[in-house]
Parts: structure tokens; C-alpha cells; sequence
């Protein structure tokens, strides 16, 4: 591909059985794009490829020529307006980014576990902070911490966006796959600093709704709500629920999660400012509420609700919102980062995220994958989240740093 001197992208996706023929198919739409040069790739695939991806790597940067590939496996896989799920697929994002800083790694467990500082962080990465005004990460859930890794990100790059997602494979193998140029992983995260003439946008849609009132906990043992506010936790609960309108309280029936505010100085909560977690059960003797968390005593708690309504609510309204921020900015593509418990079983259609953010942004170069957990910051913090579509919108310009 000869050299470009604007920043472009294109994106393909390609189903099948047969590897080749499907990479064959995804190259001739990417081919057919005419993109001039290919600096970055994104590339997800489906786990039934695993056998064949050092071969599929290997074709596709010959193919591409691209700077860096960076990418992992999913069980299913997203590309345009398309949401491919129980089928084999591949998709692809290939960026021209000229005048833009690629810095890649692959990092184990133990070196996170070795490297507790953040100048350790940034002797370990090789990558200043001046060199990342954003990351693109991916990891193994089995093999990694991602919370510890997001730590060490977080204050090695300070108000730097994290954006990504934990791999996934089918629901039969306990093995995920991360990608790095000629390279596939299988344990650690590997992650992407971009920085120079491009920046990173965020988006990302927790897609829950708040239900009664902000509450303070004031008992825990482990993951276990003993009390909150003084009494017990599922007496707050029930209350909470019998207080609501009554087609509300059917919404609620089997789609309750429990959300921590993510800013103790907030005077006002709503939508978004939660970290959401399970509900995993409740004991009536005890009066206790289980949760997939380590709660605090102190800690602001407000009870949700998952379901289809909420969650194309929420994610219309963020995406309404980055159209007015990014007004001016020229949106070359997008990564997309969506939780394995969302698509087709959430929505009962396929394609919903995908078709959403065409509809509002406009039709864009997109590929992504369903994850088993997503990267993404709210209210200016990193977080791993559950239930989320993240996204992360990259957009022409000079010299960002957000």
C-alpha cells in the first residue's frame, strides 16, 4: 500500500466455517475499500479459529502490511452494523494514522504482580506518558488480574482513558487468545498506546436504570450487604421494590444488579455514575444481600435494573451526547467492547449495539467483539465493568492528549 498522508479506515467482517476462505473474503472487502495504507489493525475472531490463527495473523499482516495488529478472541465478533453471535466469524479495523505513535506490549501476571509503582509501570511498558494519550487494552480473565492491571495502568498514565476488554471464547473452552502482531497469547494483557495526531473518545453504556434512592452501607462481611442504613439490607430491598410503580416492579422481578457510586463527592446520583455490579442472593434469617463486589461501610449503594428498555436507553443517550462533544471532529472508526450478556439474549434481536451506533453516528468503520468484561472510563476513572458496551471512537486531529 503506498504511504497516505490522511488518516483513513475501513472495516470488514466475514463469516464462515472455513478459515481461509473466510480471511480470503474478509481481505477482498478490505481491498475493495481501497484504504492506501494500513498502520493499525484491530482484528477479533471467532475461538473455533484457534488452531489456525498463527496462520491467520501471519496472511493478514502480509495482506495489510499494517504497523501493528492487535486484537483477541471472542465468541462472537462485530464489524459495521453487524453483530455475528454462535456463528464463526471474523472482523477487521484497519487505520491510516499518519503522524501517530504506535507502542505496543504484551505483559504476564507476575510482572504485574513484580511491578507495584508507577515508575515501575513505565520502565516496565517502555512507553512515557507523553508517548499515550490513550490505551486499547485486552486480556486473558483467566490468567489475569485485570483489575490489578488497570491499577498499574491507571496511575502510571493518570488521566489517560483505558479502553478494552476481557477475551472470550465459546461457552465449552476455558481458553482465551490475545493477539499482537505475528503473535498469539494465551495468559496476560496486551495493550496499545496511541498518541500524536489522533485521539480516543469514550463511550460506555452500563445500560442499567437507577431504582428508588441512593443509600450509605453500614455492615459488611466479604461480598455480603449486612445492613444498610442501619437496617437490614434486603428489608432496604424489598421496600425499595414495593415502592415502585407496578410495571416497574415487573421489569425489576428478574433483572435486578446492585450499583456502588463511583464518586463519593457527587450531591446528586442518576444514571451512570454506578459501578454495576451482581446480585448474587439474598438470606431472609440474616437479612443479608450477596454481591458480586467487596463492598465498604461508607459506600454509596443504589439498586438497578438491566433490561432491554434500559439499556437502548442508556445507550442512546451517551451516544446522543458524543455527537454534540465531538461536533468538529472528524471520526475516522471505532472499537467495541460489549458485554457477552448483551446482544441477541438482552435484546431478543440481533445487531442492536452495532445498528444504534450507526443510526446516531453515522455509518463508521467499527469492528469489535463480545466480551467476558469491559474496560472503559466513567466520571474520569478506569474501570472493569460488566453488562457494558465500551467504545472507543478515534478521531483525526493534531497532537491530543485527553
Amino acid at each position: 500500500m503506498p504511504a497516505s498522508k490522511t488518516a483513513e479506515a475501513a472495516s470488514a467482517l466475514a463469516c464462515g466455517e472455513d478459515w481461509e476462505k473466510v480471511l480470503e473474503d474478509l481481505l477482498a472487502q478490505l481491498s475493495s475499500k481501497q484504504l492506501k495504507q494500513c498502520d493499525l489493525a484491530v482484528f477479533f475472531a471467532s475461538s473455533s479459529f484457534a488452531p489456525a490463527y498463527p496462520q491467520i495473523l501471519a496472511r493478514l499482516r502480509a495482506a495489510t502490511a499494517a504497523g501493528v495488529l492487535i486484537g483477541c478472541s471472542g465468541q462472537g465478533v462485530i464489524g459495521g452494523e453487524q453483530e455475528i453471535e454462535g456463528r464463526p466469524a471474523m472482523a477487521l479495523l484497519a487505520l491510516a494514522l499518519p503522524a501517530t505513535n504506535l507502542n505496543s506490549v504484551h505483559l504476564t501476571q507476575s510482572q504485574m504482580e513484580s511491578h507495584t509503582s508507577g515508575e515501575d509501570w513505565l520502565k516496565l511498558t517502555g512507553v512515557s506518558q507523553a508517548q499515550a494519550n490513550s490505551w486499547l487494552l485486552f486480556a486473558d480473565p483467566f490468567s489475569a488480574d485485570a483489575e490489578g492491571f488497570l491499577n498499574r495502568f491507571s496511575t502510571a498514565y493518570p488521566h489517560t482513558p483505558l479502553v478494552g476488554g476481557l477475551a472470550s471464547a465459546d461457552s465449552q473452552t476455558h481458553k482465551t487468545y490475545l493477539f499482537l502482531n505475528d503473535d498469539v497469547f494465551e495468559e496476560g494483557m496486551i495493550g496499545l498506546a496511541l498518541a500524536g495526531s489522533c485521539a480516543v473518545r469514550t463511550i460506555v453504556s452500563q445500560g442499567c436504570m437507577p431504582i428508588g434512592q441512593t443509600w450509605a452501607i453500614t455492615s459488611v462481611n466479604g461480598n455480603a450487604i449486612e445492613t444498610i442504613a442501619q437496617r437490614p439490607a434486603l428489608e432496604v430491598l424489598l421496600e425499595t421494590l414495593q415502592a415502585l410503580p407496578s410495571d416497574i416492579q415487573e421489569r425489576a422481578r428478574r433483572n435486578l444488579l446492585v450499583g456502588f457510586a463511583m464518586d463519593e463527592y457527587k450531591d446528586d446520583f442518576g444514571r451512570g455514575d454506578f459501578l454495576i455490579r451482581n446480585l448474587f442472593g439474598m438470606d431472609r434469617e440474616s437479612g443479608a444481600i450477596v454481591v458480586g463486589a467487596l463492598p465498604h461501610v461508607g459506600q454509596t449503594l443504589q439498586f438497578q435494573i438491566r433490561d432491554p428498555q434500559a439499556a437502548d436507553e442508556d445507550l442512546r443517550q451517551l451516544l446522543e451526547r458524543a455527537v454534540q462533544e465531538m461536533t468538529g471532529e472528524r471520526i475516522l472508526g471505532a472499537v467495541l467492547c460489549s458485554c457477552n450478556g448483551r446482544g441477541v439474549g438482552l435484546f431478543g434481536a440481533p445487531h442492536h449495539d452495532a445498528e444504534a451506533i450507526s443510526e446516531l453516528l453515522g455509518p463508521l468503520p467499527l469492528a469489535g467483539f463480545f466480551c467476558n468484561g469491559e474496560i472503559g472510563p466513567v466520571a474520569g476513572r478506569n474501570f472493569l465493568h460488566g453488562f457494558t458496551a465500551s467504545m472507543a471512537v478515534i478521531v483525526a486531529g493534531e497532537n491530543h492528549h485527553t
